[in-house]
């Protein structure tokens, strides 16, 4: 079920607010948790009973871990419920893609390929296993403790706001707010913002950009001309900023409405001046998660130069891999790697004494470069892409055009200058405002007619769902 849908919008989110502040306050996790269920399973019904078994795994897991003495025990438990969740995501994102590889290595050969039906993907896997995994690490270092019944468990996992797409939220995060929680005017006013900005932000800028980019991104790279290809990837550059940056803020909104308050998971990246600044605005919390699980356990920032970058490849290598099992993604991984280990350099250091502008535009083309191996179907594609992008191969035979429907009736070139504009002037001009606060409230409440331009914003949504012109978000493919 996609936020911006109208199944959601009209029906699943009102009945679930009313139903919510009908029921007494004690059976509210539990509704909630059985409303998260619905979620998930009207897209994925074929793997509920898959999922609710994996959770109640590590439920009873965790519930013999908290009990143990012995280090030997505890760490055995640990290992146990790392394999079953890492077992479970290798075998249902990667399966496929090994199994190719293994058929590619063998038609080499000269052999018959291995015959293979195909599995499907159940939704969200990456970003529950993670949760999950999150949970049983933390209880075992003992930064958090564990749930006080498998009803709050479930409904740390299953959450709906966060379970397709994130963020990636630790237990201890919210555990006093799943024990105890108290929707306030506030919370709902804020929510109903953080929502509103969030579809507007998917509906109106994000889906049109990514009209544009998904003509430029198919077929043939090599037909697409340079200055096209420069256009195909700042739209999907800008597509994919306004998509995850509308999930989140919309993911941040949704919990709001219910008294629960998520870390933020998005913060203005493109304000970066530099790749490792660039993942601490994207993505927040699988970075920190990247960083705490598999950064630091591998020796952090407590080893020598060359195995900190080592370490930093690797971790990024796994991230790329984490986003999608195809050599594009994994590639993408290792390239974002690469940047952050060359930044711990002399090299990288004198980077970071240039301007900040020209840090900000020099980070910000680096990543342009690393979306185009994001968003293309194959490492192949990718890298004639970037050839285009440099000017390699020449004049195309029979000139790309863009429909002229596509650029103006629906998207127009304005959207374009739009999210430029967003990024470049408005963006930086809310970060110093932002940095200038000292606890005066949210910047929304600053402007007066910040609440009649919400409703414009929430009518041109409704009349963009009613067109049928939406589509799932990007990270849901994750």
């Amino acid at each position: 079920m996609v936020f911006s849908s109208a199944l959601f919008l009209f029906y699943f989110l009102p009945i679930f607010l009313a139903g919510y502040f009908l029921v007494a306050p004690t059976w509210r996790n539990s509704y909630t948790a059985g409303a998260s269920l619905v979620f998930y399973a009207w897209g994925a019904p074929n793997f509920l009973l898959l999922f609710l078994g994996s959770c109640l795994c590590d439920y009873l897991i965790v519930g013999v871990l908290s009990s143990q003495k012995t280090i030997q025990r505890r760490r055995g438990l640990l290992a146990l419920s790392t394999v079953i969740n890492i077992g479970l995501l290798l075998y249902f994102k990667y399966a496929n893609f090994f199994v190719a590889q293994l058929g590619s290595i063998v038609q080499a050969l000269g052999l018959s390929a291995p015959h293979w039906s195909k599995i499907a993907l159940p939704i969200g896997i990456s970003f529950f296993t993670f949760h999950k995994i999150s949970y049983v690490v933390d209880v075992f270092r003992g930064t958090s403790r564990p749930t006080r019944n498998f009803g709050e468990y479930l409904l740390y996992i299953t959450f709906f706001p966060q379970l397709i797409a994130g963020p990636i939220v630790r237990y201890h995060e919210i555990e006093g707010q799943i024990r105890s929680r108290v929707v306030t005017f506030e919370h709902m006013r804020e929510g109903v913002w953080r929502f509103v900005v969030g579809l507007s932000a998917k509906l109106l800028l994000a889906d049109p950009l990514g009209n544009v980019a998904s003509h430029v991104f198919k077929g043939d790279p090599w037909n697409v001309s340079t200055g096209y290809t420069w256009l195909g990837t700042l739209a999907y550059s800008l597509q994919i900023y306004f998509d995850f940056a509308g999930y989140s803020s919309m993911a941040v909104g949704l919990a709001l409405l219910v008294g629960f308050r998520f870390p933020e998971n998005f913060n203005r990246p493109y304000l970066s001046g530099s790749i490792t600044e660039f993942w601490r605005r994207w993505h927040i919390s699988l970075s920190r998660w990247m960083r705490d699980y598999l950064y630091i356990p591998l020796g952090g920032n407590r080893v020598s130069a060359s195995r900190q970058a080592l370490n930093l490849w690797t971790v990024f290598l796994i991230s790329g891999l984490w986003h999608g099992a195809s050599w594009n993604f994994i590639v993408w991984g290792a390239y974002h790697g690469a940047f952050l280990a060359i930044e711990r350099t002399p090299l990288g250091r004198a980077y970071l004494d240039l301007p900040p502008l020209v840090r900000r535009a020099m980070a910000f083309m680096t990543v342009m470069f690393g979306w185009v191996l994001f968003r293309s179907d194959t490492l192949s594609d990718g890298m004639a892409r970037w050839g285009r992008l440099i000017g390699f191969g020449g004049p195309v035979a029979s000139e790309f055009q863009i429909p002229r429907a596509l650029m103006i009736s629906d998207v127009g070139l304005g959207i374009l200058i739009i999210g430029c504009a967003w990024c470049l002037l408005v963006e930086p001009l809310l970060e110093k405002m932002a940095s200038e606060k000292t606890g005066q409230g949210p910047l929304y409440r600053e402007f007066p007619l910040a609440y009649p331009i919400l409703a414009v914003l929430f009518a041109l949504c409704v009349l963009a769902v009613e067109a049928g012109r939406y589509s799932p978000f990007i990270y849901f493919q994750f």
